[in-house]
């Protein structure tokens, strides 16, 4: 598939820039610290005596400093909440770059965990030098007591050393527990062992202020090297006093303080706000395993596309889990609502305690139940990448399955007064295996054609339904539902003739697409987007992702 130069620069150009950037202050921060210590003249003895370990070990500490730094910025998500929301100060493209925010928050743990490998690797050569290579004529340049003491005894007797055992312990939990195998099989221990990361900055802050290596202070009165040689030059060359020797300033706070800083207040701000009550308006059960709940909280208040973080003590006092909101409060209507699947412990257990027993078994319509329901708390709302929707003439949303929930919120708000939106024209395209799962939004689905229909504009929205289930032919019978009915198809999209049939009815526009579901639809659209279409038109990818 070939890739056009012009969908490629609009979907990746500005992601790659900033990946450049970031590679390139990982690499001249790597590069400067590494020349500073290996030629700078306060370093002289100690790099005599440690070598490329000392050298290696600063280094890669710096680097460790800029994305410690930096791996909260992504995290703080109601910072970014407010810049998205913000769209006179912040253009499509900015906005369209705070959506990989998760992604640089990935490549920062990325670089911290192997600058981390080069960091210990380098620290224990150092401890071995410390002790194979004692200086007698420096005691205090020294970590360790004696000469030939043992490399283990200095390291878990010391600080440093202990601060560090601990640091890389944690850091293997947190980053073990990352992986997408334990994030899908066990969403809890990655909850958890992530949250980890507190006690990482407070042991990180103590192992840095340990004082392990030492810089000489006095440089101008003992130039590095005089002791023991025969200076002829001027009096610059010559010894005029002992080298003195002293730990440098802890740096580490000075790098993570203002981040740290800034997430703790934000994290304050968002626990005040979570604490208000929640009242639970009603649950519906609807088909296929999926429960909607409609809430109402006081001065609430919500964009179509963004999203919400669930607490409920009595499932886990510390396990949160976001969730879309598929009905935002309106001038008229201060409820707001989510669409749940029960898929994992979490969810069962939480859906259990909003449904009674009694209530356990399928039924095929939704079935609202009236009872008292659990305390829990609502965080939020957060930004996300279907927000921009509204923000082109012509976009596709595209939806698998329960990834229909972003989406829902979109054309809920359109049955309101859709035409103060730039969108002039909506495609929605959404593929389930079951034909039940149709059922979440056939009436918001029938409700919005038949208004559009009302008021003249049929063209307005373009729905495409697929039942990607190909083993006997399928409709959804209700009368009400024919709209729909007609717009069912059994299979699954051909994603490239529905690009370039989007292409030849919308000619040299933006076209923003957007995405909500398995790996394979996002990733079959996301290459479609950056190859050349035909009618010059240019799409936008926009993929969901919770931050």
């Amino acid at each position: 598939m070939a890739v056009s130069w012009r969908s490629w620069t609009a979907n990746e150009g500005a992601k790659h820039i900033v990946m450049v950037l970031w590679l390139s202050a990982n690499t001249v921060l790597f590069w400067k610290t590494f020349t500073l210590y290996c030629y700078g003249p306060q370093y002289y003895y100690l790099y005599k005596m440690l070598g490329l370990g000392l050298c290696l070990s600063r280094a890669s500490a710096a680097v460790l400093n800029l994305n410690c730094c930096l791996v909260l910025l992504p995290m703080c998500r109601a910072v970014l909440a407010i810049l998205r929301g913000s769209q006179k100060v912040m253009s499509r493209k900015a906005r369209r770059l705070l959506d990989k925010s998760k992604t640089f928050h990935v490549a920062c743990g990325v670089a911290i965990c192997l600058f981390s490998v080069v960091h210990v690797s380098a620290h224990l050569a150092n401890v071995y030098s410390f002790s194979l290579l004692y200086s007698e004529e420096f005691p205090s340049l020294n970590i360790a007591r004696h000469k030939g003491e043992d490399p283990r005894v200095i390291i878990f007797t010391t600080v440093p050393g202990v601060t560090g055992v601990l640091l890389v312990f944690i850091l293997f939990l947190m980053f073990t527990a990352s992986s997408h195998g334990i994030r899908v099989c066990s969403y809890e221990i990655f909850w958890y062992t992530h949250n980890l990361f507190v006690v990482f900055y407070m042991v990180l802050l103590v192992h840095v202020a340990g004082g392990a290596l030492k810089y000489q202070t006095n440089v101008e009165d003992h130039p590095p090297g005089c002791l023991g040689s025969n200076w002829t030059g001027g009096s610059d060359n010559v010894c005029r006093a002992e080298p003195h020797f002293q730990a440098h300033f802890p740096q580490t706070w000075l790098w993570v303080s203002g981040p740290l800083c800034l997430y703790c207040a934000e994290r304050l701000y968002r626990y005040v706000r979570s604490c208000g009550r929640v009242t639970v308006e009603s649950v519906v059960k609807h088909p296929c395993g999926v429960v909607e709940v409609r809430m109402l909280k006081s001065g609430f208040t919500a964009r179509p596309g963004q999203y919400i973080v669930l607490n409920c003590p009595s499932v886990s006092s510390f396990e949160c889990h976001p969730f879309t909101l598929t009905t935002c409060p309106t001038g008229t209507e201060a409820t707001f609502g989510i669409h749940m699947r029960v898929l994992g412990d979490w969810t069962e257990r939480f859906v259990e305690l909003l449904l009674s027993e009694d209530s356990a078994e399928t039924e095929t319509l939704p079935v609202v139940q009236r009872r008292t329901y659990p305390k829990f708390y609502v965080d939020g709302p957060f930004g996300s990448s279907s927000e921009d929707v509204f923000n082109y003439e012509v976009s596709l949303c595209v939806a698998g399955g329960i990834g229909v929930t972003p989406f829902a919120g979109v054309l809920r708000a359109l049955m309101g007064d859709w035409q103060h939106y730039k969108l002039r024209r909506l495609y929605f395209v959404w593929v389930c295996r079951e034909l039940g799962s149709f059922y979440w939004f056939a009436d918001l689905l029938c409700g919005l054609h038949q208004k559009l229909w009302q008021e003249n504009r049929p063209d307005y929205l373009n729905i495409q339904l697929y039942l990607s289930k190909t083993e006997a032919l399928q409709n959804l019978a209700e009368r009400q539902y024919q709209a729909l009915s007609a717009r069912l198809q059994v299979g699954r999209p051909r994603w490239p003739e529905l690009l370039d049939d989007i292409g030849k009815s919308n000619k040299d526009k933006r076209v923003g697409v957007f995405c909500c579901g398995p790996k394979g639809i996002s990733k079959a659209l996301h290459q479609l987007c950056n190859s050349g279409r035909s009618c010059g038109t240019t799409f936008e990818y926009n993929k969901e992702s919770f931050g």
